[in-house]
């Protein structure tokens, strides 16, 4: 039985607490779901990812032809930069209001996103370094071309991330996958770039990738 959605910091988003004892448990997972997704999708992934860990899972705000979004974009791959910049203002706030409200630790947030999730996280890590403690990126793709880099915070450890990207993919080239890596780095990050045998769609190896991006959180 699926847990109830909530609504708060203008997203409707699902929520589990942590489980103590378990692996993770001082983790929170902001799970963010691909196009046509909702708050529940990715739940069953984070929960395998980190069995202890808290969840945090919105519900994009964005509807195209009825499919829920986190931006807006102008056709396959080409995204409204200025939605995106907004959206991903809104999903920070998101991120600090739950944390606040539900007594979550603000520096231990670790986003899995999946297409248009992992994009708007890789928003998130451009524009607000620092923001979260790692990432597990599946099948993302550039999401904006920062004009100079955002540096992290002062004392600020680099965030973990793991882009997962599909040698197969028809959405995303390996050109794409290789500069949201540089631009990662760029931003402070220690990212690590992963090619697997798949395309788009998300498979077995991708939950391997991702245990071992929580394991060394």
């Amino acid at each position: 039985m699926r847990a109830p959605s909530a609504e708060a910091f203008g997203f409707a988003y699902r929520y589990e607490p942590a489980v103590p004892g378990e692996a993770g448990s001082d983790l929170t997972i902001l799970a963010l779901h691909g196009t046509g997704g909702d708050e529940h999708d990715l739940v069953p992934l984070a929960r395998a990812l980190a069995p202890g860990a808290a969840v945090l899972s919105p519900r994009g705000q964005v509807l195209e032809n009825g499919a829920p979004r986190f931006f807006r974009r102008l056709r396959e791959g080409v995204f409204d930069l200025e939605d995106l910049a907004r959206r991903t203002a809104s999903l920070g706030e998101f991120v600090d209001g739950a944390t606040a409200q539900h007594g979550l630790a603000r520096d231990r947030v670790v986003a899995v996103g999946f297409s248009n999730g992992a994009n708007v996280a890789a928003s998130l890590l451009l524009r607000r370094p620092g923001s979260l403690a790692g990432a597990l990126l599946l099948r993302a793709m550039v999401p904006f071309e920062p004009e100079t880099p955002h540096a992290l915070p002062p004392g600020m450890k680099a965030p973990v991330v793991t882009i997962a990207a599909g040698l197969m993919d028809p959405l995303v080239s390996r050109e794409q996958a290789e500069r949201l890596a540089t631009l990662l780095r760029d931003a402070g990050a220690d990212a690590t770039l992963e090619w697997l045998p798949a395309g788009h769609q998300l498979t077995q190896r991708d939950l391997a990738i991702g245990q071992a991006l929580v394991a060394r959180l």
